[in-house]
């Protein structure tokens, strides 16, 4: 299964100009993530808001991650302060991967901006979270924090965004999403061998690990004929038919 680095604005200097800081809402857009995330089988390592972007990017290239996301919102230039609104998804120029992944994230944002025409993606080499990290890199601006209107929308959006976020990272790892997971015990029943568990619900990719006759799991969701479940640090989609809940 996927896992990501989530890295939330640690700039808690960046006011809102309603009420609060880029660091305090990107960091409970990320809370709003976590069980959306876990229930639909995305692993992650977060950063803390006592970190800085350049921690962050060094605490991302420490591990192996299918994606590097961060989350921030954004200002307009001197003298401009205000004026602008819109959402950007960035990635590194020439990465064919990070234009999928920030493609999809857009195209799901404007499902619930107001002004769908100003969600784009855009290639940059300027930004340390995408040029520094070594995964592949989307950095999202979710709208612009010295707007009045954008302020509001985002501190009234978290939940929508966190879900629009989470599903659009669903569709490009290819795997089903879930709204919540309901995790219960259960045991595998493989009296012939060991049952192969899958990154996603299919026998067309390779198995990521085998799991053997009694071993103790956990479900976290049923998709067709697969749970979803948890073994230790390993998480996966295996056939329902081999596994019994307790």
């Amino acid at each position: 299964m996927p896992i990501i680095y989530l890295s939330p604005s640690t700039q808690e200097y960046n006011k809102y100009v309603n009420v609060g800081t880029e660091e305090e809402w990107m960091n409970r857009l990320a809370d709003a993530m976590e069980p959306l995330l876990f229930a639909s089988g995305i692993r992650y390592s977060r950063n803390t808001p006592d970190m800085t972007a350049a921690s962050s990017i060094a605490a991302s290239n420490q591990g192996t991650y299918d994606l590097h996301l961060a989350l921030h919102s954004n200002a307009a230039g001197p003298g401009q302060e205000g004026t602008k609104r819109g959402i950007i998804a960035f990635y590194f120029p020439g990465s064919t991967q990070g234009f999928v992944a920030a493609q999809n994230l857009a195209d799901g944002l404007k499902a619930i901006y107001p002004l769908p025409n100003q969600v784009r993606t855009e290639g940059t080499k300027a930004l340390g979270e995408i040029r520094r990290v070594r995964a592949v890199a989307v950095l999202l601006e979710l709208g612009f924090h010295d707007n009045a209107q954008d302020a509001q929308w985002i501190i009234t959006h978290i939940d929508e965004m966190a879900r629009s976020i989470v599903l659009s990272l669903t569709e490009y790892f290819v795997i089903p999403f879930f709204d919540a997971a309901t995790p219960t015990p259960a045991q595998v029943q493989a009296e012939s061998g060991a049952l192969a568990v899958y990154p996603r619900p299919s026998t067309f990719s390779a198995p990521i690990a085998k799991l053997y006759d009694g071993a103790q799991v956990t479900i976290l969701n049923r998709y067709e004929d697969w749970y979803l479940v948890q073994f230790g640090d390993v998480v996966g989609y295996a056939a329902a038919a081999f596994i019994a809940p307790i």
